[in-house]
C-alpha cells in the first residue's frame, strides 16, 4: 500500500536516535508498529493514484463528448 521507502526512512531515523540505546529490540518493535499503523490507513501508492487519475481524465473526456452529443440531439428534437 504505502511505499516501503517511507517506512525504511522513518526506521533509519529512529535507528540513528536509538543507536546508543541498550534496548536492541526497541527498533524492531517500532518498525513493526509503524508498518502496522501504515497498513491500517487507507493509503495508495503514487503510481496507483496516477493510474486512477488518468482513468478519471479519460472518463471525463468521454463524458464531455457524450454530453455534447445529448445536447445536440435535444436541440434537433426541439427544432422538429
Amino acid at each position: 500500500m504505502i511505499e516501503m521507502n517511507l517506512i525504511e526512512d522513518l526506521s533509519a531515523k529512529i535507528k540513528l536516535l536509538l543507536k546508543d540505546s541498550p534496548s536492541g529490540d526497541l527498533e524492531k518493535n517500532l518498525n513493526a508498529l509503524l508498518q502496522s499503523a501504515f497498513s491500517k490507513l487507507a493509503l495508495v501508492s503514487r503510481e496507483e493514484f496516477d493510474v486512477q487519475s488518468e482513468i478519471l481524465r479519460q472518463t471525463r473526456a468521454k463524458l464531455d463528448v457524450l454530453q455534447t452529443l445529448v445536447d445536440d440531439l435535444e436541440k434537433q428534437n426541439r427544432s422538429s
